[in-house]
């Protein structure tokens, strides 16, 4: 399969292209991350669930290079069968990516720069977009065309905490929600020029991915502000620390701002 790919100069350069779009997306989640780690905001003395997410999402970032690296090199078979591996995962994170919310909006532990409401709404909304595209990616499997195209836009749906880690905090505030879409875009963006620069047409996957990621960022800044969001907030964090913080403020910089 390596061979024949090599041999098909359209496939050779579909291949590159997807992975290389798959490494910069596990370099920034790996830089974003290690980031923290270096600032010291990241500590191991975090909750015991703290760590199982981390593991659990850093762990799908090694699955998913393997699984590009896999199909790039032709070894579909083994692809194949760890592509279950990887909706079972993607499945676990799912469960996990919500209670890890939830648990952090009730220790009132909510990044400054989101509405208490916006973040617990958004966040498990992002993971079940990611789980939605990468099944529709498995649905597909098949097709060279759908299949790695669904695949990096549901990888790009949980591109929010690496790029949250990246953006300069001090210099976006309260805007940092929109440069982390932005970044969070930028990936069936790219995907749909070079559609268009090299077969002339867009293929409707990058404009499936895309439009799902709109309507994401959509419901985070309409839903995630109204009083449906901010009811539900007080319901989840009832009896807790967070239930002091207001769902529909934001919160205090940890930095001065000179406001």
């Amino acid at each position: 399969m390596a061979l024949a790919i090599s041999r098909n100069p359209v496939l050779a350069a579909d291949t590159r292209f997807y992975v290389i779009m798959a490494a910069v997306m596990a370099l920034l989640n790996i830089c974003g991350f290690s980031l923290f780690a270096v600032m010291g905001v990241s500590s191991f003395h975090a909750p015991i669930y703290v760590h199982v997410h981390a593991i659990l999402f850093m762990g799908w970032v090694m699955l998913f290079m393997t699984q590009v690296s896999l199909a790039g090199t032709g070894s579909l078979a083994l692809h194949r069968k760890l592509g279950w591996v990887a909706v079972g995962w993607a499945l676990a994170m799912v469960v996990v990516g919500t209670l890890t919310t939830l648990w952090s909006v009730q220790k009132a532990a909510v990044p400054f720069f989101f509405l208490p409401a916006q973040f617990l709404l958004m966040n498990p909304l992002s993971v079940l977009l990611f789980a939605a595209l990468l099944i529709g990616g498995v649905v597909k499997r098949r097709d060279r065309e759908w299949h790695p195209r669904l695949i990096l836009c549901g990888m790009a749906a949980i591109m929010g905490p690496s790029f949250g880690r990246l953006v300069p905090a001090p210099i976006f505030l309260y805007s940092t929600l929109t440069a982390v879409f932005v970044g969070m875009i930028a990936f069936p963006v790219v995907g749909i020029i070079r559609d268009r620069l090299r077969y002339g047409r867009v293929h409707p996957a990058w404009w499936l991915g895309l439009g799902s990621l709109l309507l994401l960022q959509l419901a985070s800044e309409t839903l995630g502000r109204s009083p449906v969001a901010a009811a539900i907030y007080d319901r989840a964090a009832i009896g807790t620390p967070g239930a002091s913080v207001p769902a529909l403020t934001y919160q205090r910089p940890p930095f001065p701002t000179g406001s």
